[in-house]
């Protein structure tokens, strides 16, 4: 088993097909299929389904692509670990967040610490954000839980309450709370499944009523400020907006803990490293805060 036949491999069950493997590692398609039929053949095992459209795992295949993805990632820490000459160099971190809201301030000190670092930022639903860490398509992932998987590194942030938002002149004029019987009476408008404020409302009320339904919370926003129906959204990510009204939902309460997660074989990562230290130190100075509010 060579090192180049496992790269070829590789490389084509990360981009999904020859031709983009190819161009990825500078090689030619022939080239890159003659390297994964020699791997299959030194060891008479079947690592792709091939047809004329397309290319997919098998179950070796599969087994053997989550091995090099802990191996090729191992590899690029151990290049950083031995070329790094000091915290400033260049790098790319991405960050997969349910709102980036929570994590503003980190990023400010991390851009300050490591201002050659390029820095992306993308956004979906906590499904989508676990399923991104899973396949290295993100560094760290930002929650509206705290998981429990023993294979994440987490950093709790705190509990917000989850409130009730719509149009002034609206159903919650004048009602700073809303009790989750009352708030299903009401059009809803909710973000996907796989969204952790619809998954609390969702524990919360059993089956939910018909409701208009809008992918990312910028829509749910803007549906609403049209006077499309009620919206639900963490305090901490809510905007204050002259045209909008909120009211905290109650009976019974419902509250998001947000938390930011890396895969725990990947924490050494020199870059994830550094953002979960920051984040660390932030959040502990926000407990802190708020234990001394409390006084």
């Amino acid at each position: 088993m060579r090192h180049t036949q496992l790269r070829a491999f590789h490389h084509v069950a990360l981009h999904g097909g020859f031709s983009r493997a190819a161009q990825a590692l500078g090689l030619t398609q022939p080239a890159v299929s003659d390297q994964v039929k020699q791997l299959e053949k030194a060891h008479d095992v079947l690592l792709l389904k091939r047809t004329t459209k397309s290319v997919s795992l098998t179950d070796a295949g599969a087994r053997l692509f989550e091995i090099t993805r802990r191996m090729f990632d191992a590899e690029r820490a151990a290049l950083e670990l031995l070329t790094r000459q000091n915290e400033a160099r260049a790098g790319n971190l991405q960050i997969f967040a349910d709102s980036p809201h929570h994590i503003l301030h980190v990023l400010a000190s991390f851009r300050t610490q490591n201002p050659n670092v390029s820095v992306k930022v993308g956004t979906g639903n906590s499904q989508e954000i676990l399923a991104a860490l899973k396949t290295y398509d993100a560094d760290i992932g930002i929650v509206g839980e705290v998981p429990s998987e023993r294979t994440l590194d987490v950093v709790a942030l705190g509990a917000s309450d989850i409130v009730a938002f719509a149009r002034k002149g609206g159903a919650l004029d004048g009602f700073p709370t809303i009790s989750v019987h009352r708030l299903l009476e009401l059009p809803l408008v909710l973000r996907e499944p796989g969204s952790k404020t619809r998954a609390k409302l969702e524990q919360a009320a059993g089956k939910l009523p018909q409701a208009i339904e809008a992918e990312g919370r910028e829509a749910v926003r803007e549906i609403v400020a049209a006077g499309g129906g009620i919206g639900i959204v963490s305090q901490a990510e809510y905007v204050d907006d002259p045209n909008l009204t909120s009211a905290r939902i109650t009976d019974p309460e419902l509250t998001m803990e947000e938390a930011v997660i890396c895969l725990r074989e990947r924490s050494e990562n020199r870059l994830i490293a550094a953002f979960m230290k920051l984040t660390r130190h932030a959040a502990s100075r926000a407990a802190i805060g708020r234990k001394l509010s409390q006084r």
